[in-house]
């Protein structure tokens, strides 16, 4: 079988080469470049496209996260109107998923003000043709402040991976900036490095500033933004969230990038635009700047042990209960791979946070 043709550079990645014979950029306009592009097709996730991700493999991981959001607005004490929000709601499973669990707590549903923030307008339209069976009313945002104010729950799965990172090196002089640039006349791009920094790399975490000659550290501007926005209003109005996605619980040096195509592994620099670009998600950076923001975090638990406290292996059971033997085969292949601990169970990290008010969230 002959390799996959490389696709076409798109508008936004023809504009990043015409400014890369100018000299080399940051890691992160190049990734920011290049996931504008990707996400603007609308047809990356699933089995039909390049990575699946959680509430991909089984309804039950949104249902799971649904039924938990109606215990967090009982805690709160049941408000009469609250903001659901997901941030990067890939095709509108999960919350096709949570809003279906949420039939038997009916108060909770007529309480519910839903909304999405997503800027690819290929995954809004899939959205909304997941979301247009729901019964609930679904608000579209390009940004998180234009939700408005007021107690909200956040659900934030595998958002933060895609957001762009910014990558230093560690040399024998200090630190240099990472950068992307072409290697030759043509299209090809290389990584290169950017000139001595008189200071240590920006966001840096203590953990990075260890970092032995040779070594690379990443920090992710945009999402410490996210994070400090969301727990700013989480103080401010009231409510919790639940960052789910893959990094370390702990900062520390290496280099995370990756890309994936087909559900394989690719070359990062190649076939820009048309390849899914992630990097591992800081956790303690993360969970830093909520605290510094105002809310109270829970803590960093693996997906694994958080899902099982949601009572995932007990919703598996009642679905294979009624189910056809192959049926009953996909449920237990879906369970393994969101707790196993050599699937996403381990890799996997839950952050929660919520107003310094409310109790301990579930799960934690």
């Amino acid at each position: 079988m002959g390799a996959e043709p490389s696709r076409p550079p798109g508008a936004a990645v023809e504009a990043l080469i015409a400014r890369l014979r100018s000299g080399p950029l940051p890691v992160e306009d190049w990734m920011a470049a290049c996931l504008g592009e990707y996400y603007a097709r609308g047809d990356v996730l699933g089995a039909g496209g390049d990575f699946i991700t959680a509430p991909e493999c089984t309804q039950i991981f949104g249902e799971l996260l649904g039924l938990w959001s109606a215990v967090v607005w009982q805690a709160m004490g049941s408000p009469e109107r609250i903001n659901l929000v997901e941030l990067g709601p890939g095709r509108g499973t999960l919350m096709a998923d949570a809003l279906r669990a949420l039939a038997p707590v009916p108060a909770f549903r007529r309480a519910l003000s839903v909304h999405l923030v997503e800027t690819s307008p290929g995954l809004r339209a899939r959205q909304k043709q997941k979301l247009r069976a729901s019964g609930v009313t679904v608000f579209w945002h390009e940004r998180l402040d234009t939700v408005p104010s007021g107690p909200m729950i956040v659900l934030a799965n595998e958002f933060l991976d895609a957001l762009p990172i910014r990558q230093y090196l560690r040399d024998a002089e200090g630190w240099r900036e990472r950068l992307v640039g072409l290697a030759g006349e043509g299209p090809a791009l290389t990584f290169t490095q950017g000139p001595l920094l008189g200071d240590p790399p920006p966001l840096a975490q203590p953990a990075h500033l260890q970092a032995r000659v040779g070594e690379e550290i990443e920090v992710c501007p945009q999402a410490q933004a996210v994070v400090a926005q969301v727990a700013a209003r989480l103080a401010a109005d009231g409510g919790a969230g639940l960052f789910l996605d893959y990094g370390p619980a702990h900062s520390a040096p290496g280099d995370s990038l990756q890309a994936l195509r087909r559900h394989r592994f690719a070359a990062v620099l190649e076939n820009p635009g048309a390849v899914d670009l992630t990097a591992h998600v800081d956790f303690q950076a993360m969970a830093r700047v909520a605290a510094a923001a105002g809310a109270a975090v829970d803590g960093i638990v693996q997906q694994g042990p958080f899902l099982q406290s949601l009572g995932l292996e007990a919703r598996a059971g009642v679905l294979m209960a009624n189910a056809a033997t192959d049926q009953k085969r996909e449920i237990r292949f879906a369970v393994r791979r969101l707790i196993d601990s050599s699937e996403m169970g381990t890799l996997f990290k839950v952050l929660g946070l919520r107003s310094p008010s409310m109790a301990r969230l579930p799960g934690f």
